[in-house]
């Protein structure tokens, strides 16, 4: 198991793609992680269980070669199965404190918010990591999602220490907005897996977040 401090909780968060095959997957998760990404999401509507779980195991021990933590999405279950590093949640994914209790204190638990103030104040009484909000800009992966005002980040500075995430349409040109806002962590999907060099779009963004040190409590 990674121990993943605060200070490792801050740069790109790449959440893996769907629609490709496992071989082309990892092949461009290494690249991220070798571009610097600081966490990766497995994140897969589309598989089997036993798919799913041959697919996180895989990337399980891709990311441990990098000393990246590895999350799953929305699945509790296969994140114990495969000993990820923790698991990342929706509002309708089950009770966040018992999904804390489940991973114990080393696992990362991540939970989305929305554009909801009050959801992540539930997530810091749950023992959440970290919190997201979004979608911050139009996303093509989720078209329908509630737009997450910049505004939210900057409150959240002001009202906790948890880990804030910023989520959806975001690309290198309009991250430095989120960075400005506040967000420490900036979850991509097309923007980063979808570029030409996916290790060369991975460096781009951590690079954003040189200029923009914050201090953590």
């Amino acid at each position: 198991m990674i121990a993943a401090g605060r200070r490792a909780l801050r740069g790109l968060y790449a959440i893996t793609p769907e629609g490709l095959t496992r071989a082309d997957l990892l092949l461009r998760v290494r690249a991220a992680l070798a571009g610097g990404a600081v966490l990766v999401q497995y994140r897969d509507k589309l598989t089997s269980g036993s798919e799913r779980q041959t697919t996180a195991s895989a990337l399980r021990a891709l990311c441990h070669e990098f000393g990246t933590p590895l999350l799953i999405n929305d699945d509790l279950d296969l994140a114990l199965a495969v000993n990820a590093d923790g698991v990342h949640l929706g509002s309708d994914d089950g009770d966040w404190c018992a999904a804390r209790r489940r991973l114990g204190p080393e696992r990362l638990l991540g939970v989305s918010c929305y554009a909801d103030i009050e959801l992540a104040r539930q997530a810091v009484r749950a023992g959440a990591d970290y919190f997201a909000f979004g979608a911050v800009f139009p996303s093509a992966t989720k078209p329908l999602a509630v737009r997450a005002e910049l505004s939210l980040f900057a409150q959240c500075r002001q009202e906790f220490a948890t880990t804030v995430c910023a989520i959806g349409g975001i690309t290198l040109e309009n991250a430095p907005s989120l960075l400005a806002a506040g967000a420490d962590l900036l979850a991509v999907i097309s923007d980063l897996f979808a570029a030409p060099e996916v290790r060369e779009r991975a460096a781009a963004y951590q690079h954003l977040f040189k200029d923009t040190c914050r201090d953590f409590p």
